[in-house]
């Protein structure tokens, strides 16, 4: 895949780590893992593997993201959840290099750092009948190959 593809500033391996934010009833959750996004064979579709702890529950996901979303000029987002959820977003980026993620319950805004070692994501969710609520807070950290 060409190297300036909008995608590519996320191919690697990542350790991550959070915290989602505490809400009545609903302790903070500290987030530690490794997302890795790497392209799938043919370069025009990219695999994002998450493997996390949230708390101390294990969360496994496969996303693939890059087929074009001729409604926003983004990439559609399809995910798949070790406990059987699927789910589709839409990424899309602005001039400055900073990626909206957006689905109907959740979204997250991730910046790259311009050296490109970490990224940045807050994410918010949309409760039943609320309104959008900050939902956790995660920084990345690119591995050395």
């Amino acid at each position: 895949m060409s190297t300036d593809h909008p995608l590519q500033p996320l191919v690697g391996h990542w350790s991550s780590a959070g915290r989602t934010v505490a809400r009545p009833g609903e302790p903070a959750l500290e987030i530690a893992g490794t997302d890795v996004y790497r392209w799938l064979p043919g370069g025009h579709f990219l695999e994002h593997r998450v493997d996390v702890r949230v708390g101390g529950e294990q969360v496994d996901v496969l996303e693939v993201i890059g087929e074009p979303d001729p409604r926003t000029g983004g990439y559609l987002m399809r995910s798949f959840d070790h406990l059987g959820h699927a789910g589709t977003m839409v990424a899309t980026v602005d001039p400055d290099g900073v990626w909206t993620f957006a689905g109907t319950t959740s979204r997250a805004r991730l910046v790259v750092a311009a050296d490109g070692v970490s990224m940045t994501a807050r994410w918010e969710r949309l409760p039943d009948g609320g309104d959008w609520e900050h939902w956790m807070d995660m920084t990345f950290s690119r591995d050395a190959p």
